[in-house]
């Protein structure tokens, strides 16, 4: 990842989205040794930088997905982005603060500011830092940072061990999210999930429910055709996992 890019064009993003004065209180943010500033700073932003819905050109869109590949910010607000570039200005400093600081972010935020935390995931520094956290919030029952999480948000698939991925695609079904924003979904798509599905499936026509057709295209991998006909028509017998 082209970190000192993605800065840079976020900023740019920021800028064009907010007033000057603005701009001029967030760039002398992000200086992490100074805690109780940090934290100040991330509080503070819907105040200084407004919440209004991000405008980017598709010229943008397309240099952001060079520089962070599956990484968006679609329908994000002025807020959450002015978070997620400060949350990107800290990461030269040791691990052991940078974790510390972060984390006690994560554990005194409320829901707008998880949204930001968990939308950072992706570009933050030293990924390996954030896979328990990342964990911890798929277990979350609130909208929008389940959202934060799964859609077009990278670092989940690129990050999680399949344990944790097969319970968020599952937590993502449950809550009724959009699949196709998850990024990864398919890449991700191992035998443990496909059964999974397939039980999940049983449950629901039992019911006398249906099922999202995006499953099917999960489990397509491991399943042949003629099997995933069985499946839809009840005949369980005929059908297995490969």
């Amino acid at each position: 990842m082209d970190t000192a890019g993605l800065k840079a064009l976020l900023l740019g993003i920021i800028g064009q989205n907010s007033a000057p004065d603005s701009m001029a209180w967030l760039i002398v943010q992000g200086d992490i040794n100074n805690t109780a500033a940090f934290n100040a700073a991330f509080a503070m932003m819907p105040r200084k930088t407004g919440k209004a819905p991000v405008f980017i050109s598709d010229e943008q869109k397309a240099q952001l997905n060079k520089l962070r590949p599956g990484f968006s910010i679609n329908n994000w607000t002025t807020d959450r982005l002015g978070r997620v570039w400060l949350l990107m200005q800290a990461g030269t400093t040791g691990n052991d603060n940078y974790f510390r600081v972060i984390e006690n972010l994560f554990s005194a935020a409320e829901m707008n500011e998880l949204v930001a935390l968990y939308s950072a995931l992706p570009v933050l520094s030293h990924p390996g830092l954030w896979v328990k956290r990342c964990a911890e919030g798929i277990r979350s029952n609130i909208g929008p940072v389940l959202e934060a999480i799964m859609y077009y948000n990278p670092y989940p698939a690129e990050n999680l061990e399949q344990a944790a991925w097969n319970q968020m695609v599952m937590k993502a079904i449950f809550t009724e999210k959009e699949l196709h924003l998850i990024t990864g979904l398919k890449e991700r798509a191992n035998p443990e999930l496909t059964r999974i599905l397939i039980d999940y499936a049983k449950e629901r026509w039992a019911a006398g429910r249906g099922v999202d057709p995006t499953l099917w295209e999960l489990a397509g991998e491991f399943v042949d055709e003629a099997q995933i006909n069985n499946m839809k028509q009840g005949h369980w017998e005929n059908s297995s996992v490969v």
